[in-house]
């Protein structure tokens, strides 16, 4: 079970989200992508982890469910949020912003309050990072 202080937070998950658009930009998103999953790649600290969508909502990268990649997850509606939706939109009207939506957390079945920062890059796709409330 993850402890508190285990746990980041919103401005963390922003500033990495921050550095996986500048990743995807300077590298591509193979290359990035690789460095997202990587346990040693620098894009994985506390609970924090990089995911990248299309704006059809086919998931790209997915650093801890890589069973994810390849699939259009636009309907997902599992916690009582169209939150890859929200992001799209997000993502297509500002280029970047915060999408609230309700997660499992870590260990637990219990529901939870999660925020991610979407932001897009130069390959024409998001990626965001997301943090408990």
């Amino acid at each position: 079970m993850a402890v508190a202080s285990e746990m980041a937070t919103p401005d963390e998950a922003k500033a990495m989200s921050q550095k996986a658009q500048a990743a995807v930009n300077e590298m591509g998103s193979e290359t990035a992508f690789v460095a997202f999953a990587a346990d040693d790649g620098g894009f994985k600290e506390k609970d924090l982890y990089v995911f990248c969508m299309d704006m059809d909502g086919v998931m790209l990268s997915h650093a801890m469910k890589p069973e994810l990649v390849g699939k259009n997850l636009l309907d997902f509606n599992k916690y009582g949020d169209e939150l890859f939706k929200e992001m799209i939109e997000v993502a297509k009207a500002s280029s970047e912003g915060w999408v609230d939506y309700k997660w499992p957390y870590p260990g637990s079945d219990e529901i939870r309050d999660k925020t991610s920062y979407v932001m897009t890059n130069d390959e024409g796709s998001f990626c965001g990072v997301g943090a408990y409330k």
